[in-house]
């Protein structure tokens, strides 16, 4: 028998357990918060469906636990329906719509609804098996706590938003609102995508170069304002304002950018001011990421995450223009209550949209201010 074998000593094994551990909580934390991106991505889709098809008016209450089910007889679809007769969309906009009609905006607002609900379970269900596997470290409350507040807050934005359009004359939600929610629809995924990288890519996969960084803020700020004008585009429906392409209704600079007084109101309420600024933002997106983007592989050496990801704003601009035309050229085809080309090519236009911001996300995650020492 040889006497000379060596045994690891169980201080030796002890570390690496609680690595192996260590990594499969993050494993498991990070993979929950990427469902939760992904389920919020499909929100905003169905937002714009819910948009697109006119349905957003359709439930004129916001009944938490109670509105979770839909009509379920004759009786409940005609109490629901007999509520929408009241409001301004019905009265001014869809006096001719039968019941049958009603079922088909009422569905998408309600499972519009659902789905932010199914989120929340989603949310709960996986907040509570982590903490039971002790998964979920000290340092990763916080940014929990904040998303679930920040998750609870989008709801309320939500219903204010529709509450906008059940008085007085209007017959759709404020574009401004429509913004709003939108908007803070996007800084949530960005949080949730952000927590999600820094549980999953590792220190040595990024790399500190501080006029790159600088970069990748000053086009994510860009995005940002873009994206808020997409939404009044799509709350205005802007595009039907200058259906052609490259000029706008035959000029390079159309008349009438300044009509409304204060002037700032223009950037709000004029349709042609916020076509006119849409367009020519992502004119200059597009440059700029294309000069980000050479700047990108000069770039040496980098890791295989940070080559795969200088790719993405390029690809993803680049259709998202593509895409932009083509909803304006077709933007005469909209026809009230029916969905048609130019209802495919903007919701296409959103997703990519939202792909390219979390593409800068992902950039800015990989150019950090500096590696942590502990790295």
């Amino acid at each position: 028998m040889d006497t000379n074998l060596q045994y690891p000593s169980p201080d030796s094994i002890l570390p690496d357990l609680e690595a192996a551990r260590e990594a499969k909580a993050r494993r498991y934390v990070s993979n929950w918060i990427l469902i939760g991106v992904f389920m919020l991505l499909i929100q905003v889709v169905l937002g714009g469906i819910t948009r697109l098809t006119g349905s957003g008016l359709s439930i004129t209450e916001w009944n938490v636990v109670t509105g979770a089910l839909p009509p379920l007889n004759e009786d409940q679809w005609t109490q629901e329906f007999n509520k929408y007769r009241q409001t301004p969309q019905y009265l001014l906009l869809n006096s001719d719509f039968t019941i049958s009609d009603f079922k088909f905006i009422f569905f998408w607002e309600w499972f519009h609804r659902f789905w932010a609900r199914l989120i929340g379970v989603v949310f709960v269900v996986g907040f509570v098996y982590l903490v039971a596997k002790k998964y979920l470290k000290r340092e990763m409350q916080q940014p929990l706590i904040f998303l679930f507040i920040f998750g609870a807050f989008q709801g309320a934005i939500g219903w204010i938003m529709v509450a906008s359009g059940l008085t007085g004359d209007a017959v759709y939600v404020k574009p401004t609102r429509l913004a709003l929610h939108f908007i803070f629809a996007l800084a949530l995924i960005s949080y949730a995508y952000w927590f999600a990288l820094q549980l999953r890519v590792k220190p040595q996969q990024r790399i500190v170069i501080p006029a790159l960084r600088k970069w990748t803020w000053w086009i994510i700020g860009l995005l940002f304002v873009q994206l808020i004008f997409g939404a009044l585009m799509a709350g205005h429906k802007a595009a039907l304002a200058a259906p052609t392409w490259p000029d706008i209704n035959g000029d390079l600079i159309p008349d009438n950018l300044f009509r409304e007084s204060p002037v700032l109101l223009n950037f709000f309420e004029n349709k042609m001011t916020i076509h006119f600024v849409h367009r020519t933002l992502a004119y200059l997106i597009l440059v700029l990421v294309v000069i980000y983007t050479i700047k990108t592989f000069k770039v040496t050496p980098v890791g295989d995450t940070f080559r795969k990801t200088r790719i993405m704003p390029a690809l993803f601009v680049t259709i998202q223009v593509i895409l932009g035309i083509i909803s304006v050229l077709v933007s005469p085809g909209i026809m009230p209550q029916k969905w048609g080309l130019f209802e495919w090519m903007a919701q296409l236009h959103q997703i990519v949209g939202m792909l390219l911001l979390l593409s800068f996300v992902a950039m800015l995650y990989l150019l950090p201010k500096r590696i942590p020492a502990a790295a």
